[in-house]
């Protein structure tokens, strides 16, 4: 299995300037590469223009321009040209699958923060001093940067990447190792409903509170853009000393609530994982449920637009970014898939509304956000903890169908059929 690590980077001064560097030429390659698919494109005979094409090119930028490019590493800016070949891919699939397409876009400076190494050895060296007690990465370019390794890395390190978050740099590891052993079985079985009162709730009864982090750091947030946004837009080589500064705290402060909310996800998802021994979640789909309300136009003035819940939409929006649903689930599947242990998404829909001891559906069923009743056989519960429950039935459901359909397509299965 792969396995990710993230580490903190103290490069000296030279060597920041000279990382900043690095992502400034990426930038430009990774735009240049942009224009030119839009340029030949968008010539008269339409023609495509191919990552394999462009990277055969890369021998002639590194020689025209041994200044900016020619100091980096050839495979990372193959890598640079393979995120863009990627960026072209994904605008393809959304056309055909019907979605809004977003043609890619061309990056500033400030929007560029990666740069990919595919291979440990080539361009760069992950603990390039085994000897020295300080741990050190070497980045062509660069030199070797020292580097806070808070826990040993584990296996086989496959890719290295540099990453920039605010005025902190990151060096960011996939190693390869070996399927760790399964932790010793529970016999406990769980669905989780998430939302926005409650993070979490199970289907044994318990909740796990929201810590609503964005919520509590919004007047220090507001306070912070405020001030910003009294210096007039410039680049970043053309700001002052104030204005840097006060680009620096926004960012440090959202900073915070990102590393906080990453905090609760790890540590809620390990709970539960080390509790049981499966869990059935809700499929959600998260982007449409944060999407903005239609307009309404005013068919009596025309320009003017009926209220359509906009504001409080908004509202719910910024509630449902600030739990972070999916940054949860991502991670309770990494961390289920080292355990061992087995988690199953289900479809969404009328999980709040069925009761769990007639199967009786119907809208009347939760008359408020909190309260479950049911009209037909009376039963009452906490909303969340009767999602949770009808979450789980479907998720056994759907283990139990799957473990028949790997039975039947089993070749034992067959010959034991046919007796």
């Amino acid at each position: 299995m792969i396995r990710a690590y993230k580490f903190l980077m103290r490069p000296t001064a030279g060597q920041g300037q000279a990382l900043r560097e690095m992502l400034q030429d990426h930038c430009s390659l990774y735009n240049g590469a942009l224009q030119e698919r839009r340029d030949a494109y968008g010539h008269v005979s339409k023609t495509s223009v191919t990552y394999g094409m462009q990277s055969a090119q890369l021998k002639d930028i590194r020689a025209v321009d041994p200044e900016r490019q020619g100091r980096w590493s050839f495979s990372s800016q193959q890598a640079t040209l393979r995120r863009l070949d990627k960026a072209f891919a994904a605008f393809f699939h959304r056309i055909k699958a019907g979605q809004t397409p977003g043609y890619p876009r061309f990056r500033g400076v400030n929007w560029f923060d990666t740069v990919d190494f595919p291979k440990d050895g080539d361009g760069c060296r992950w603990d390039s001093t085994p000897h020295d007690p300080v741990t050190r990465v070497r980045f062509q370019g660069v030199g070797h940067v020292k580097v806070n390794q808070h826990r040993p890395v584990t296996g086989k390190v496959k890719t290295v990447s540099i990453k920039r978050e605010g005025v902190k740099w990151f060096v960011v590891l996939t190693a390869e190792q070996a399927q760790p052993e399964p932790l010793a079985a529970t016999g406990s079985v769980v669905g989780i409903d998430v939302g926005i009162a409650n993070f979490l709730a199970d289907s044994n009864g318990n909740f796990t509170l929201n810590p609503r982090h964005g919520r509590q750091a919004s007047a220090k947030l507001e306070a912070a853009q405020q001030a910003l946004s009294r210096f007039p837009r410039r680049k970043a080589k053309d700001r002052t000393a104030n204005h840097q500064r006060a680009v620096e705290k926004v960012a440090r402060l959202h900073g915070t609530v990102r590393r906080q909310r990453l905090d609760h996800a790890h540590k809620t998802a390990l709970t539960l994982v080390r509790e049981h021994d499966f869990i059935a979640h809700e499929d959600l789909r998260i982007r449409n449920m944060s999407k903005a309300p239609t307009p309404k136009p005013d068919p009596g003035k025309p320009g003017a637009f009926l209220p359509n819940g906009g504001a409080a939409k908004a509202g719910l929006n910024r509630s449902i970014a600030d739990a972070g649903w999916g940054v949860f689930l991502t991670i309770l599947h990494a961390k289920a898939e080292s355990a061992g242990r087995e988690v199953i998404a289900v479809d969404p829909r009328n999980t709040s509304r069925r009761c769990p001891e007639c199967g009786h559906t119907a809208k009347e069923n939760r008359p408020t956000q909190e309260t479950f009743h049911c009209i037909s056989c009376g039963h009452s519960a906490h909303a969340d903890t009767v999602g949770a429950l009808n979450v789980l039935r479907a998720g056994l459901v759907r283990r139990e169908a799957h473990s028949t359909r790997l039975a039947r397509s089993h070749p034992v299965y067959g010959a034991e059929e046919s007796r």
